[in-house]
Formats: C-alpha cells, structure tokens, sequence
C-alpha cells in the first residue's frame, strides 16, 4: 500500500515537473523561428536552383553568352544573387536561434518557473534593439518578396504562353506565329543594343515549351516567392512577441501582468 501511494506521488511528481517544463517554453517565438527556418530554406534552396534553370534557359535556347570580360551583365547579376542567397541562409541561421534564446529569456512563464529577477536597463535596451531589428528585418523580407514577384510574373507569361501555343497549335498561321516573340530587352535582362528575341515560329521556342527546364524554373520562382511571403509571416509574429515581451518587462507589475509567450 505505502509501495503503491510512493509510487503515484513519484508519477505525480514527474508530470508535475514536465507540466512545468512544457509551460517554460514559447511558443510564439518557437513557431516564429520554425516559420522562419521553413520560409528561408525554402527562398533559398527554390531561388538558387531557379537562378540556375535560368542560365540554362538563356544559354541554350535565346543563345545568350556570358561576356568574356569582367562586365555586369545577367550571367553575373545572377552569380551575385547566389552569394547573396548563401549569406541569407546562414545570417537567418544565427538569427532564428537568437530570437529563440531571447524568447526564452524574456517569456513570463521563465520567470514563473524560476521566479522573478531583475531586469537591468541594459536587458531592456537589448531587448529594443531586437524588436528595431526585427522590425528592419520584416520590411527587407516585403522588400525581397516584392523582388522575388519579378521573376514569376515574366516566367508566367512566357509559360502561360507555350500553354496557350501548345492549345492552338496548326490554328496559327506563320504570320502571327511570327510576330508573336520573347524579347528579352522587356525585361532588362540584356541591354537595348542586344537583340535577343525568341519567336514562335523558331524552332528553340518549341523546344523550350516542350522542355522541363521551363516549367521546373517556374514553379521554383513560385515556391522562393511562397518561403519569402512565409519568412514575411514570422517576422511579424516574432514583431507581436518581442513587443508584448518587452512591454512586459518595463511594465511595473510585469510578474503579475506577463503573459506567456
């Protein structure tokens, strides 16, 4: 008897301890970070293997040539944007465990399980600093969201043109097939003095429609566009959550008023 009543007050004692565990962690900043983590990879790893379907697309069938001296032409633009995506992956990286350990050391169910401290003017100013930079953050991601909006749109009419072409195949006649052309200049892709133009009566603008490349680039545009929208998404919870912590913090009755995120 005394065996079994032992027994249920060590279960009791260890559920007691995991409730207290499970209730120390925040999980607003934990479903911000995995957020994050999941729309920066998916920016990243769908936008660089875009940029690369894209050099092939240009190189093979509009017979563009990455310039033989060092000129900032696309082939280079585009080499740019890959380093550019390898920085963001790993500053991103080290930014979603920081917001993790602040979330940890800010949230009210911390101070609950540990009991209250003292916040020093210096926390409080860290604590700020996290939010601007977060804030500063969250337009860059719009920004690159914006940008990212580009590259769908042209790959869109270009594919939701081979869908229409593939449609009305033989209605066509060798006039209008003619004057319907790609021409890269729109786009700012080659310079005004370049004329880099892929109608539809070539025979590289069927083998481009009826390739994968186009179609892989264009739904890995459309997937970085979705992780950049979700990169969008958790920094304006990570915003809401700093914020509440922080207010939480330099508020005078923040033991009694905290919230748990």
């Amino acid at each position: 008897m005394e065996e079994n009543m032992e027994e249920g007050q060590t279960q009791k004692g260890c559920s007691e301890c995991c409730l207290k565990c499970l209730s120390g962690i925040p999980y607003a900043s934990l479903i911000a970070t995995i957020l994050l983590y999941a729309g920066v990879a998916l920016f990243c790893g769908c936008g660089h293997e875009a940029l690369s379907g894209t050099v092939t697309i240009l190189q093979t069938y509009f017979d563009v040539v990455r310039s033989p001296v060092d000129a900032l032409d696309v082939f280079t633009m585009i080499d740019i944007f890959k380093y550019v995506i390898y920085g963001v992956a790993a500053a991103f990286f080290v930014y979603g465990i920081l917001l993790m350990v602040e979330g940890f050391f800010t949230t009210g169910a911390i101070r609950d399980l540990y009991g209250d401290f003292k916040i020093t003017t210096c926390g409080r100013c860290v604590s700020a600093w996290f939010i601007m930079l977060t804030y500063i953050f969250m337009l860059a991601w719009l920004g690159v969201t914006a940008f990212t909006s580009l590259p769908v749109f042209m790959y869109f009419n270009i594919w939701n043109t081979c869908q229409n072409m593939t449609l009305l195949e033989g209605s066509l006649s060798s006039a209008n097939s003619a004057n319907l052309c790609f021409d890269l200049r729109q786009y700012g892709i080659v310079s005004i003095g370049e004329e880099k133009r892929l109608c539809a009566d070539n025979e590289n603008f069927k083998k481009m429609c009826e390739s994968n490349e186009l179609d892989l680039t264009f739904h890995l545009f459309v997937c970085a566009l979705a992780g950049a929208g979700a990169a969008v998404i958790a920094m304006v919870v990570a915003v809401s959550v700093l914020i509440n912590n922080h207010a939480s913090l330099t508020s005078k009755n923040a033991g009694r008023y905290c919230t748990r995120f």
